[in-house]
């Protein structure tokens, strides 16, 4: 039952963000759906592809209804209300970043226990729609610009790793990734380590 809670908010939340990129890019509601459709669905492909998954097993009838009926209401809002997409598109984009990557781990622990595979499927899971998102709207993808998107995938895959998959602990995990996103985005945080590494090499 909770499988199902996560796939549906991370489904929701990833296509209301491929969405509000598509409306802020000005794209028709074709567009809006197409990037809404890849944001949703991009990430859990390639995992299940990597993995020799097969990829029909995403589409679900009652997860593919969900992500239009998300579409069709954010098509149909004022503009006006979807002004301020920035704000909500930064939450969405990390509510799906949580619960995809703990789905993607998830998923690698009832095949293969092995921590590599589970980091890498949180890593492909969590960020690979919101990277084809950006790209197919002419953006630099935000996942390869900010090192904090992969190492909280990392984090997601290394929690689920640890056992600590029951439906409270990994609610919140999500609450953990969500609020470590939000202020990483807002306030600019980075790996110190990484920003001084960059200053060297320019200065020398």
């Amino acid at each position: 039952m909770f499988w199902t809670i996560l796939i549906i908010i991370g489904v929701t939340a990833y296509a209301a963000s491929g969405a509000l990129v598509a409306i802020e890019a000005e794209f028709s509601f074709v567009g809006v759906f197409v990037l809404g459709l890849t944001t949703a669905f991009g990430g859990g492909t390639i995992r299940n592809l990597l993995i020799g998954a097969p990829v029909s097993a995403l589409w679900e009838s009652q997860t593919i209804a969900i992500v239009f009926a998300t579409l069709a209401i954010i098509v149909l809002l004022p503009l006006k209300w979807t002004q301020h997409w920035k704000r909500w598109g930064l939450l969405f984009d990390s509510i799906g970043l949580a619960t995809f990557a703990l789905q993607g781990a998830l998923t690698v622990k009832l095949v293969n226990g092995h921590l590599g595979l589970m980091l890498l499927a949180a890593m492909f899971t969590g960020l690979g729609g919101g990277m084809i998102r950006d790209l197919l709207a002419g953006k630099k993808p935000l996942a390869l610009k900010e090192e904090i998107h992969a190492v909280l995938a990392m984090f997601c895959g290394v929690y689920v790793w640890l056992g600590w998959t029951s439906p409270l602990l990994l609610t919140l995990a999500v609450f953990i990734v969500v609020g470590i996103r939000m202020l990483a985005v807002n306030y600019g945080l980075r790996f110190m380590f990484f920003r001084f590494g960059r200053k060297e090499q320019i200065e020398n």
